[in-house]
């Protein structure tokens, strides 16, 4: 397994991350455990949960909550393997119906921060990240409640996820007037066919020394050369149908994408993981694997090398935007 630092901290985390969106969902508990250990056993010591995965990702909806991190936790009690990974959750998302059960308060999260240490079953979390910014709640309260739980020994680092570039400058603005690290990672969409963050989230990230950790790097799916599965693209909250017409709007791309890939003699998915990591920016690659099977088979994109040629040939399929202003000024 190959590791690196995240972002300009000095922590060492593998460069694949195991997400764990799934668990409690789509994989039961004894899936997500044996999925866990292929992992840990792969040498992935880095692990990514949320307060909020395990039930429907809806802002009314609150039933099933948390299941993951109960899942995780329980993992983590039965096997003692708490010391080996490096722990990432998240707070933001509605955790119940009352008003401050939710978002970036100095009293969510500190009662969202303690509700992730029981159910994880352990008493600290090594990376606790903003799910979502909250730009109702002013920095210095939000600064002030993670500082509060970093004295406390609750969190070590601090992340971010779905940040525009200007939320990681001011938020690391505001940490820099008090002496803090301020943010280490920033956890976004980011993909071959979703690269909207090369405009402006990933020269921020790069200018402040934040890792990036994408999420969904197959875009669902589509990227592994499976365009007519009609699971693809679920994350997007856009449904079947919303993936198939994303499918078939990208299909001359992912025609000339799949052919790409069999000139390389790799799979499609191991190629779009492996362009991610040789990304200067991303720290980590999140992969969601809902079976040991998958975890393992994910592995060899660690392997597969893209030379210049291979680089400009993806290029041409999927174009980037461009940094911010150059792409569209002079």
């Amino acid at each position: 397994m190959q590791h690196g630092h995240l972002g300009r901290s000095g922590v060492l985390v593998s460069r694949l991350a195991l997400g764990t969106m799934n668990f409690g969902m789509t994989a039961d508990e004894n899936q997500s455990a044996a999925v866990m250990d292929a992992a840990i056993d792969s040498g992935v010591t880095f692990f990514d949960t949320a307060d909020v995965y395990g039930g429907p990702q809806s802002p009314d909806m609150t039933a099933g909550y948390g299941i993951s991190e109960e899942i995780v936790g329980r993992w983590l009690k039965r096997t003692g393997r708490r010391d080996d990974i490096v722990l990432a959750t998240k707070v933001y998302q509605p955790m119940g119906a009352g008003p401050n059960d939710r978002r970036l308060s100095a009293f969510h999260i500190r009662r969202a921060c303690e509700a992730s240490l029981r159910r994880l079953q352990t008493d600290h979390i090594d990376l606790y990240q903003m799910h979502h910014v909250d730009r109702s709640t002013p920095w210095e309260e939000v600064w002030q409640a993670m500082d509060q739980l970093v004295r406390e020994g609750k969190i070590t680092y601090v992340g971010s996820s779905n940040f525009a570039g200007w939320d990681i400058a001011t938020a690391q603005g505001h940490a820099a007037r008090h002496g803090g690290l301020g943010l280490v990672s920033e956890q976004s969409i980011y993909n071959l066919s979703e690269r909207s963050i090369e405009r402006e989230v990933v020269p921020a990230a790069e200018y402040h020394g934040v890792g990036i950790l994408p999420w969904s790097p197959l875009d669902g799916g589509l990227l592994a050369g499976a365009p007519d599965d009609p699971r693809a693209g679920r994350r997007g909250g856009d449904g079947a149908a919303g993936a198939s017409l994303r499918a078939e709007r990208l299909r001359p791309q992912l025609t000339r994408w799949v052919a790409l890939c069999r000139e390389l003699g790799e799979p499609a998915a191991d190629v779009a993981v492996a362009w991610l990591l040789g990304r200067e920016a991303v720290s980590a690659v999140l992969v969601g694997s809902r079976t040991r099977e998958q975890l393992r088979a994910s592995l060899h994109a660690l392997d597969v090398t893209l030379d210049a040629d291979a680089l400009r040939a993806i290029d041409a399929i999927w174009p980037g935007p461009g940094a911010a202003p150059e792409a569209y000024a002079w």
